[in-house]
């Protein structure tokens, strides 16, 4: 049974969020969360929220072993992007993109 939980609007963008998230797909939860705990980006401590999440959901709502979960399915995709301007020389202007991102992640029983 997957279990899982998301994270949305986190305003850091997709590309640095899915540089740490290829690390800890197919990991077992405890492992990935060592491994984040010694990764230095942010984004590492809002998926270890959202993978900690993940497992809570697991173990109160379908009492499921916390030793034996594995992240089966992990993503981090596109949010809204907020869009701002800085004046440029001439009178003219470019744009700023503010990337955000949604993850979602499901953790599964080892063997199933």
């Amino acid at each position: 049974m997957r279990v899982g939980a998301v994270a949305k609007d986190i305003g850091i963008p997709p590309r640095k969020m899915r540089l740490v998230v290829d690390m800890v797909r197919g990991k077992k939860v405890a492992d990935a969360l060592n491994i984040l705990k010694f990764t230095p980006t942010p984004a590492a401590k809002v998926i270890a929220k959202v993978i900690k999440s993940a497992s809570a959901n697991a173990e109160n709502n379908y009492q499921l072993d916390p030793a034996e979960l594995k992240v089966v399915y992990i993503v981090a995709d596109e949010a809204r992007t907020l869009k701002r301007y800085r004046p440029q020389s001439r009178g003219r202007f470019s744009p700023i993109l503010k990337r955000a991102s949604h993850i979602k992640v499901f953790v599964s029983e080892e063997g199933k």
